[in-house]
């Protein structure tokens, strides 16, 4: 194989499930001077943003809450907040990050409960309907539940699991991690009787990573309130209310504000149905390309239920060749950036992001270049995957 170029011509495609691509518009807004803490713009910056993730969240009335941090520093946020070292939280399995979320849960002295975990399976509503009834004591505190698992590309039924918990009748809190699906799948914080959400910002919100937030409802605030564990950067309690700096625990991310600001502007400028229809779209032309590229006997969904894969990232098991060697290859003779497997799919898949600031062309260009990748390592795949995507953009 010839040396990796130090220099690639033309745009290298990035398709990670995070980072994403980030439209030109962000970066411009992201460069622009910081102002000084009493300036006048400062205060209808913060208040855009946080209205504006409630626009996507669709929730009318969740307070808000950005940090400097990634998804995972919120998921410390959410527990420390909620629960204390001692109580119980429910962490429904679906993979590597949902047991990602309950290890670090553990760590801060909170016991776990986890319900049963099928490999390529989306999270079952009646096992947590189970949990919850075995609870009669009414020890735990929250549900925690991953939308969409990146690791895995499987998207779990939300309102179905609302709809156990409400038939199991226990008053825990539910808590929905939307770091790889908000802007790109469906999701009604309030319709869908959603207590506290969480999301980050290098995804379908298509910033740079290193902001994320939380958004609780007036129930979850209540439950922090009463919580007795000692925190103080994550503290919601300390972060409401002017002034600006109060609501970071010291200097606002200015800049990062400005970016997201206006990428929620684009979302909107699109419209957030279209955006929705969009996702829909590639993510049908890049499982459209899998399934015909599967034919060759190699390769396949790790998510068996077609329902279920996720419009915001693809993941494929490999046999015969190693996953990382698709993905050196399609970096350095293709220019274009795949993601590798996480947890139990390390060295078993890489995965295709198909989510944010994304194109029609830049999803066949995508594609291509994964064909190219596995005719060049000599994986057998079925022939015309790209005229099955291309057929799939058209049907939706």
């Amino acid at each position: 194989m010839s040396q990796p170029l130090s220099y690639f011509p033309g745009l290298r495609f990035l398709h990670s499930p995070g980072p994403t691509h980030v439209p030109k518009a962000v970066m411009d807004a992201m460069s622009e001077q910081p102002m000084d803490m009493a300036d006048e713009r400062l205060d209808p910056l913060i208040a855009d943003c946080e209205e504006g993730l409630r626009s996507i969240m669709k929730s009318d009335d969740a307070e808000v809450f950005i940090y400097s941090s990634n998804g995972h520093g919120v998921w410390e946020a959410v527990t420390v907040n909620l629960a204390s070292p001692g109580q119980k939280v429910l962490v429904a399995s679906t993979g590597h990050f949902s047991d990602s979320w309950a290890l670090m849960t553990e760590a801060m002295g909170v016991e776990v409960v986890r319900t049963p975990y099928r490999e390529g399976y989306p999270i079952d509503p009646a096992d947590i309907e189970q949990a919850l009834g075995a609870d009669r004591a009414n020890e735990i505190v929250a549900v925690y539940v991953v939308q969409t698992d990146t690791a895995s590309s499987i998207t779990s039924d939300v309102p179905a699991i609302r709809e156990a918990m409400n038939r199991a009748g226990h008053p825990a809190l539910l808590v929905v991690d939307v770091v790889a699906s908000l802007a790109a799948a469906p999701y009604g914080m309030d319709a869908w009787g959603v207590d506290v959400t969480l999301g980050a910002s290098q995804k379908g919100l298509m910033c740079p990573p290193g902001m994320a937030f939380c958004a609780a409802n007036a129930r979850a605030i209540e439950v922090a309130r009463a919580n007795p564990a000692n925190r103080f950067y994550w503290d919601w309690e300390r972060r409401r209310g002017a002034p600006s700096y109060k609501k970071f625990c010291g200097t606002p991310p200015q800049s990062f504000l400005q970016g997201l600001r206006t990428a929620i502007s684009l979302l909107h400028q699109e419209g957030l149905d279209n955006v929705l229809a969009r996702h829909r779209r590639f993510a049908a032309a890049v499982q459209a390309a899998v399934e015909v590229w599967a034919e060759g006997g190699q390769m396949q969904f790790i998510c068996q239920i077609p329902s279920a894969r996720s419009v915001s990232v693809t993941t494929i098991e490999i046999n015969g060749v190693a996953p990382d060697m698709i993905r050196q290859v399609a970096r350095e003779q293709f220019n274009v950036s795949l993601a590798g497997g996480l947890g139990p799919f390390f060295g078993r898949a890489f995965r295709i992001g198909h989510l944010g600031d994304l194109s029609a062309p830049m999803v066949l260009g995508c594609l291509s270049a994964v064909e190219g990748t596995l005719r060049s390592l000599q994986v057998p795949i079925g022939s015309g995957a790209i005229n099955a995507a291309l057929d799939a953009l058209k049907a939706q």
